[in-house]
């Protein structure tokens, strides 16, 4: 592991941009290097800093909940690097750029400049591990980031505190930056002519002038091997140009450049370490010239290639099997290595981002076994398991029954945590050491618009909740050790929202003291920094330092006036902050803040405390970067600052004297600092330019020329902690050895926190407010309004005792013990008999849905009664019922099929001797609309009703919604049945949508309807050989359709806007034909309009009869046009007169061999005959659903009647569209399907 920090420098034109990284266990460090580029893109997987007038570092964020960090620049640039994610000992890759050092940029510009990310946040279905994937090796504490508001804030607005000064404020103080030097210097222990001195060398990378990032890595504890891959990144390309491979193996005083190693005109762009095996090295190739990665089993001094045919996203290593690797795809796939990247096997498909994790030894059945979520829609995703290996269905396990919502999965310690939304409301479900899915129990009317976890250790969640009231603060919520029933900790905390979009809470927990946290909160407008020691259950506000840095009073009194700290640090622990605290140095805190009544991030300076938080001490006027040498026993401070330094500051004393050291003759614009694996940390590297065209200036510092001696027994002293005098905190005195102020020594790798505890006896301090009670004013624990504490005692269902609780629940990890533990304890009592009360019925996914043929699995739940003593009875509203004896039988879920689609009345009844329940749920059973078909005639009258029906298919799929529009009608007219009447007030064509809404399927069909007052129709026949190629589709019919029209308008002159013809569903094939009367000859005119359909009407029939209408279907397939009606069947006409139609009707049944020679010679004297009743009952219409084969034997008068007055000859062939339904504004698309037939 590494250690490393960045510093900043800007010329006053440019915008620079560095990383920065803190003094903390790293095993890799990325360095980059650049000028100016305003317009460059980052790639969102790199480690970079936003530098404004060179000492504002912006914001710091995790991007991926992976620890993969991004700093972002004024410009708005990125870079391409891949992520290492989701491990706790994950190594990344970050990076430092070069700075410009020209000119500093105008104030102006740098508030124009915009903050952006091309990767989401680590979020858990709103809800977030924050820092917990990027957590460094050894760094057991986890830690919450926050950020501020850039330069571009709106007045009145925060800006960022970050490891610089505010923009402002440093546009004040470059000029005066002589008058700082000469403060440092009066503070300096010694003069300029006796100048303290560190022992350090410098090494030049030759030719790497031109190269604007580097990616370092010092191989491990007890070895001298450094590896540092230089490369120059185009921002305008978006990739990686050159590369360069050098290697150390004395401490970083002389570098080998490797290139010829792995390869001349090999470019590479990412560094991997194995965080179990740091002799094994991973680099990646720019995957825009090659995909392959070249692996090293020595320290780097040798590499083997291997080609990849995928590109990495990210790396996930096994916290245990130092070989075994899963790599994320830039095609969602998910595939793993048993072998350290020299094979690689697909795991699974659509898996999503960030979403996967590794087995926990203890916990999970197998070491192999993955947790992921896979995405099955945009809005649903599954959580499944299994096997490395062998990921097949047969080996899958589903943890959680039913959907989840994208992005929600997260597998954290012992805990699993998912989010499902019901009815627009999410549901938090969690479970603890893989045990079931248990919702979440917060406050009764919490209602959180976002959640997320901030901490899982020590068998307890913590979780920031926003309520529906709060806009940028959170409520603290603490669980139990199983995760599920939260109690309030703390209110109104701070959040500010980090560059791509992640949110960021001001909550800091402190690194070797067990249960002390700070937080920010805000009331009243302002934000105050508050402190814990005993995991939230009591708070404080900070005491400020009684004097300033020159010794002058400071007069601050609580609660108006205290000390506020800004609390963001990085979620990735390779990089500093603005508070700092370490596991190997307890009570040592280190952060940059203000005094007043609020926190500002004006007037920014450094403080410290070595006593945990009871007394502070400020250490400088303006931000530094502090440092940790020899496990705390010296501190290194590093100011940031635009220009060249050659000096830093040490402390041997926990901040109470510094000293000035030079580490360089000349000055160095420095870029960032590496520091040597482990605690002890007595060698670092600092990285930096003499100029923005230089080589790199590596320059290796050794601090243990620095120390007399090894430090013996008598350099120890015991330190007490407490706060404000209490000792007993968490249940326990502790007692520290720490190392006396005046020890100047060096305590090595072999040193250990040694602590001494001490039990104390039990008060009420030490116990919180159980779930659903609530802490008053008299700091008692009374059961909040909604709370009914007899529901707890619905363990009783499965079990013959519960614990009764008192109100209180002893804060987790608390280990006192006697004193009130037994008036605060819950009491174990025997269950009384009771009714069965508060019985509940759901579906295991929470719908009210289900579809047909599947399994339901309907939970039963009794909040009260004795499950052992109560049987439940289910009825599933089919004709089944089943009775079980007791409660615990149907843990797991009762399961039942459907077989037939409908509304069923399912109930449950719980009962026993001493009583009864019953409660209802009505479940819609369905099953998939695949098609719609709507039934409209081709022609309809002028103000008579037409009937329109919808035909489904399936016939039966449960519910459906009917959405009708007519013509140009905005306004749908929404029916439960499919059929309406509809009458059409004006001539011409008009269109009919229908929608059909069932479940979550939406189809539509359209129809275009001719509108006359006057017209005459007539079926048509063929020759027989035409069915040998009707394929009986909607595109043949408007084929053969064209075809005939243009074949009658030959035949006999009709114009062709008065003709309609229309091939009707079906075999054998028929057709139907309209005329439609000549507008400019019978405009106003009845008598003549009948007289002109006649004229027309035996035009086309005499036409027909004499076989003229024919046409080529094909070469050799001739087909011949008859009139259907050879007996004595009458055309169908619009007319009202209708009594020598029934005269000529009765003959013609007599006369049958006279029928066809008195239709035709007296039908123009008989008007009667061929006019259509209006007033026609209007049932009439809808009897025909189809045309009778002109073959069959010859029909009644009624039944011919029937077959030729029927305007709904149906085009069988539905014409659909899925419509995508998108709530609450759907989203319709329109069917652009012709009708099958001629228009008008």
């Amino acid at each position: 592991m590494e250690r490393g920090i960045g510093f900043c420098r800007v010329n006053v034109f440019s915008t620079l941009i560095l990383v920065l990284f803190a003094w903390v266990p790293v095993t890799k460090t990325v360095i980059t290097c650049r000028s100016c580029h305003l317009l460059d893109k980052w790639s969102g997987r790199e480690l970079l800093v936003r530098m404004d007038s060179g000492v504002d570092f912006g914001k710091v964020s995790d991007k991926n909940g992976d620890g993969s960090l991004a700093l972002f620049n004024s410009a708005g640039a990125e870079t391409g690097q891949a992520d290492c994610s989701a491990t706790d000992n994950c190594v990344h890759a970050h990076s430092l750029r070069k700075r410009n050092t020209d000119r500093l940029p105008s104030e102006k510009k740098l508030r124009n400049d915009k903050w952006k990310s091309m990767r989401s946040t680590g979020k858990v279905y709103n809800l977030k591990r924050s820092g917990s994937k990027g957590s460094a090796p050894g760094d057991p504490h986890h830690r919450v980031r926050r950020s501020t508001q850039g330069l571009d804030s709106p007045p009145g607005a925060r800006l960022p505190p970050s490891l610089g000064n505010s923009t402002a404020r440093d546009a004040r103080r470059v000029p005066r930056s002589e008058l700082r030097w000469n403060r440092e210097e009066r503070r300096s222990a010694t003069s300029r002519q006796e100048e303290l001195k560190l022992t350090s060398s410098t090494f030049a990378l030759t030719g790497d002038s031109a190269h604007n990032q580097a990616m370092v890595h010092w191989s491990g504890q007890n070895s001298s091997v450094i590896l540092m891959l230089t490369k120059l990144y185009d921002f305008n390309l978006g990739s990686v140009t050159e590369s360069s491979l050098w290697r150390s193996t004395d401490y970083g005083t002389t570098y080998e450049k490797l290139n010829e190693k792995v390869g001349v005109k090999t470019i590479l762009s990412y560094l991997y370490v194995s965080p179990n095996n740091k002799r094994k090295i991973m680099l990646l190739t720019d995957p825009e010239v090659e995909s392959s990665l070249l692996i090293s089993s020595d320290e780097g001094a040798t590499y083997q290639k291997y080609r990849l045919n995928f590109y990495i996203l990210s790396l996930l290593f096994h916290p245990e099997q130092e070989d075994w690797i899963l790599a994320y795809g830039h095609d969602q796939k998910l595939y793993s290595s048993v072998e350290f990247g020299r094979r690689w096997q697909l795991v699974h498909e659509r898996v999503a981002p960030n979403r996967f994790y590794w087995s926990k030894l203890g916990l999970d059945k197998e070491p192999g076994l993955i947790h992921l979520e896979t995405s099955i829609s945009e809005t649903e995703a599954l959580y499944v398991t299994c096997k490395l290996q062998n990921c097949t269905d047969a080996n899958k396990g589903k943890p959680f029954p039913g959907y989840i919502d994208p992005n929600s999965l997260v597998v954290q310690d012992e805990y699993v945590f998912v989010q499902v939304s019901t009815g627009g409301r999410p549901i938090y479900y969690v479970s603890s050491r893989r045990d079931v899915f248990t919702p979440m129990k917060l406050p009764k009317y919490t209602l959180p618009k976002d959640l997320h976890v901030i901490s899982t250790d020590e068998n307890r969640v913590v979780a920031a909740v926003q309520e529906w009231n709060q806009n940028d603060t959170y409520n603290l919520y603490v669980s139990e050790a199983g995760g599920i029933y939260y109690t309030l900790a703390l209110e109104n905390v701070m959040s500010s929202m980090g560059p791509e979009g992640n949110v960021m809470i001001d909550l800091y927990e402190v690194a070797g003291i067990k249960g002390m946290f700070l937080a920010n909160k805000k009331l009243n407008n302002e934000v105050k920094t508050h402190i814990t020691y005993n995991k939230g259950r009591d708070w404080r506000l900070l005491q400020a330092p009684s004097a300033d840095l020159r010794g002058n009073r400071i007069h601050c009194m609580l609660p108006y006036c205290s000390l506020h700290l800004h609390l963001h640090v990085s979620a990735n622990p390779y990089t500093s902050g603005n508070i700092d605290s370490r596991e190997t140095s307890p009570g040592i805190i280190v952060a940059s803040g203000s005094v007043g009544a609020e926190l500002t991030s004006s007037n920014v300076s450094m403080f410290i405390t070595s006593d945990a938080g009871n007394t502070w001490r400020q250490i400088f006027d303006e931000e530094y970067s502090v440092l940790y040498l020899d496990q705390g026993g010296a501190l290194v401070a590093i100011r940031h600052t635009p220009l060249p330094i050659r000096h830093l500051w040490l402390s041997f004393d926990e901040g109470r004297v510094w000293n000035k050291y030079s580490f360089t003759s000349s000055p160095l614009f420095v870029d960032g600092v590496l520091g040597e694996p482990g605690e002890e940390t007595l060698i670092m590297t600092i990285f930096g330019h003499v100029s923005h065209r230089s080589e790199w200036q590596l320059v290796k510092i050794d601090f243990r020329s620095i120390f007399n001696r090894r430090c013996i027994e008598s350099d120890y002293v015991a330190w007490d902690l407490h706060d404000q005098g209490e000792r007993c905190l968490m249940g326990v005195k502790r007692v520290y050895r720490k190392l006396k102020p005046i020890a100047r020594c060096v305590m090595g790798k072999t040193y250990s926190v040694t602590t001494i505890s001490e039990p104390c006896d039990c008060t009420e301090s030490d116990f919180e407010c159980d779930y659903g009670f609530e802490r008053r004013a008299d700091g008692k624990c009374t059961p909040a309004f909604w709370f009914l504490p007899s529901s707890m005692s619905r363990t009783c269902i499965t079990e013959h005792t519960f614990l009764n609780s008192t109100g209180y629940r002893k804060v987790v990890s608390n280990n006192c013990s006697g004193g009130v533990m037994e008036q605060y304890t819950a009491r174990r009592q025997l269950c009384s008999s009771q009714a069965p009360r508060g019985l509940h019925l759901v579906t295991s996914e929470g719908k009210l849905t289900a579809t047909l043929a599947s399994n339901v699995t309907f939970l039963v739940f009794l909040e009260e009664g004795d499950g052992s003593k109560t049987s439940i009875t289910v009825d599933f509203g089919d004709g089944n019922a089943f009775t079980y004896s007791n409660v615990s039988s149907i843990e797991d879920g009762i399961k039942h099929i459907y077989k037939n689609v409908g509304i069923y009345r399912v109930s449950a009844t719980a009962e026993n001797s001493l009583g009864s329940e019953t409660v209802l749920l009505f479940l819609h059973i369905t099953c998939q609309l695949e098609s719609i078909h709507l039934s409209a005639p081709f022609v309809a009258v002028k103000n008579k009703e037409v009937n329109l029906t919808v035909v489904l298919s399936p016939s039966q799929v449960g519910t459906v919604t009917y959405i009708w529009w007519f013509g140009n009608n905005s306004e749908p007219v929404i029916t439960l049945e499919g059929s309406v009447a509809f009458t059409f007030s004006r001539e011409g064509s008009s269109v009919v949508t229908v929608q059909v809404s069932a479940g979550n399927t939406i189809l539509q069909d359209r129809k275009t309807i001719s509108v006359h007052e006057y017209f005459r129709s007539q079926l048509l026949a063929f020759s027989s050989n035409l069915d040998d190629h009707n394929p009986d589709v909607a595109e043949w019919r408007l084929d053969v359709s064209r075809v005939i029209k243009t074949s009658m308008v030959q035949a006999t002159g009709v114009n062709s806007d008065q003709l309609l013809v229309t091939v009707l569903p079906g075999l054998p094939t028929a057709a139907e034909f309209f005329l439609l009367p000549d507008k400019q000859l019978t405009e106003g005119k009845p008598d003549k309009t009948a007289t002109h359909l006649d004229q027309l009407s035996e035009l086309v029939l005499s036409a027909l009869n004499q076989n003229l209408v024919q046409f080529t279907l094909r070469p050799g397939v001739q087909i011949t046009v008859y009139a259907a009606h050879l007996s004595a069947a009458p055309l169908v006409d619009t007319s009202e007169n209708h009594s020598g139609s029934a005269m000529l009707m009765l003959l013609s049944v007599v006369v049958v061999g006279l029928a066809v020679f008195l239709i035709y010679k007296f039908k123009r004297k008989i008007p009667g005959l061929h006019i259509y009743a209006a007033m026609q009952d209007e049932k009439e219409q809808e009897m025909i659903q189809s045309p009778v084969s002109p073959t069959d034997s010859t029909p009644s008068f009624s039944s011919q009647r029937e077959l030729l007055t029927s305007l709904e000859p149906l085009d069988t062939e539905p014409n659909t569209q899925t419509i995508e339904c998108i709530s609450p504004h759907p989203r319709v698309k329109f069917s652009s399907d012709l009708p099958t037939y001629i228009d008008v």
